[in-house]
């Protein structure tokens, strides 16, 4: 069976409050990933590179960006039936709600997917890094003669709880699916034996539990009947308890890097793998590489720095002693004289400062966009076009967890996090007091 039959539905995502700040004037696919991607790129990149070219994707809160970037990236040739196409949320004469998950996203768009050449229905996370070929996650649905497949890697007992747990039988068939499970009881229930996961090709490596991924794959005609004859509203939670009782749902199960970009502390962990000397997931592939929009920006100009464990993007200008070491640093950034970054994600400017800019704001009191002259900034996320002043401190140095929200510093999961368009002056540092009442 051929990938040309199927049709991917990307979900955008809810409003994404566990990425917050990232998420203030965003949605969690548009946010900025390994300097000059977005995270959106992903599930699409792996859809062209699958041969899977009718796209639709989801969206709902803050996707004025997304939906721009969509439109500047993705296009096919008008010969080739291929498409990249925004479906929003939207109040219509038949439905006055906005989506209430995943599977009612789905059904709100029920009429897309009657097409008459679709034969198969692939539903993708908005918010997701991994490298796939969706053609083998056919050919096992073809083999099985599945109704549902769900794409499912191992994990360790520690991680199942913020996950989808699927019970198997010898032959990979889901005779039971528990989403989160939080005891013992519940993780006895679903344990898969490391021995059978092993006989698939994939060392177990002490790993008991199969986690979904997130990514289903379903016959058109099944999904349709899933959805009329139900009000479900999730796909985890509702629609495969239920379906795995009346219809063939199978395992394909997967090995390779996956990381749910659902949280700031998993945001940030991810870019900095990715920024690491043996990163888990290699950017630079010739057989599956991650596309993203073109930009006509010169190469980064480095002059005197030093740079270690890091990715620099395009359009940078890093200035005499500054030291970067195991960080990411995104488009257009200014990195002044002596700045320190460590174990941070910069996520650079949508655009340079002209001079006359930069003298009219300095007249003003603002300092630059970008880093001034002998700032540090330590286990730090950096939104978009920020002015950070000279020998500002930006690092969590009072071991908090939290703290609320803020114009120019908060933290979230013991991240500190200077968020989008922030203005922070010369020789600021964290109050010892911001904590309070938080």
């Amino acid at each position: 069976m051929s990938v040309q039959r199927v049709l991917a539905l990307v979900l955008g995502g809810g409003r994404g409050t566990r990425l917050y700040p990232l998420t203030r004037d965003r949605s969690k696919p548009a946010v900025p990933l390994a300097g000059k991607y977005r995270i959106i790129d992903v599930p699409l990149s792996n859809c062209i590179n699958s041969g899977v070219q009718r796209i639709y994707v989801l969206t709902q809160f803050n996707s004025v960006s997304l939906h721009r970037h969509i439109r500047r990236t993705y296009t096919f040739d008008p010969f080739s039936g291929g498409f990249v196409e925004i479906l929003a949320a939207q109040q219509t004469l038949d439905n006055s709600g906005w989506y209430q998950g995943t599977a009612d996203a789905v059904r709100q768009n029920i009429r897309y997917l009657q097409q008459p050449d679709i034969r198969h229905v692939l539903i993708l996370s908005g918010d997701q890094l991994y490298r796939m070929n969706y053609a083998d996650m056919l050919a096992t649905h073809m083999a099985r003669k599945a109704d549902v497949t769900i794409a499912g890697i191992p994990v360790h007992e520690e991680a199942a709880s913020g996950l989808g747990i699927m019970r198997l039988d010898d032959e990979g068939r889901v005779e039971g699916f528990l989403e989160k499970p939080q005891t013992k009881a519940e993780l006895d229930m679903v344990r898969t034996d490391p021995g059978w996961i092993d006989r698939q090709g994939i060392p177990s490596n002490g790993r008991s539990l199969m986690a979904s991924m997130g990514i289903y794959l379903f016959d058109r005609d099944c999904l349709l009947d899933l959805l009329r004859k139900t009000d479900y509203q999730d796909f985890g939670r509702e629609v495969f308890p239920a379906a795995i009782r009346t219809k063939r749902v199978f395992l394909h199960p997967f090995d390779g890097y996956w990381e749910d970009i659902g949280t700031i502390r998993s945001y940030y962990q991810c870019n900095l793998d990715l920024a690491g000397s043996t990163p888990p997931f290699e950017l630079a592939s010739a057989e599956a590489p991650i596309y993203s929009r073109g930009r006509f920006l010169p190469p980064s100009r480095i002059d005197g720095a030093s740079i270690r464990a890091s990715l620099v993007s395009d359009g940078c200008i890093v200035e005499q002693g500054a030291v970067i070491e195991n960080s990411v640093i995104g488009l257009r950034c200014r990195i002044g004289k002596n700045v320190v970054i460590r174990n941070s994600v910069v996520l650079g400017s949508d655009y340079y400062e002209t001079t006359e800019d930069i003298a009219a704001n300095t007249a003003r009191g603002l300092p630059p966009m970008g880093i001034g002259e002998g700032t540090i900034i330590e286990g730090a996320i950096v939104d978009k076009n920020v002015r950070i002043g000279t020998r500002t401190r930006i690092v969590n140095d009072h071991g908090w967890d939290e703290i609320g929200d803020s114009t120019t510093f908060t933290v979230r999961d013991g991240v500190a996090i200077v968020p989008k368009d922030a203005i922070v002056p010369d020789g600021w540092r964290p109050d010892p007091t911001l904590n309070r009442g938080a």
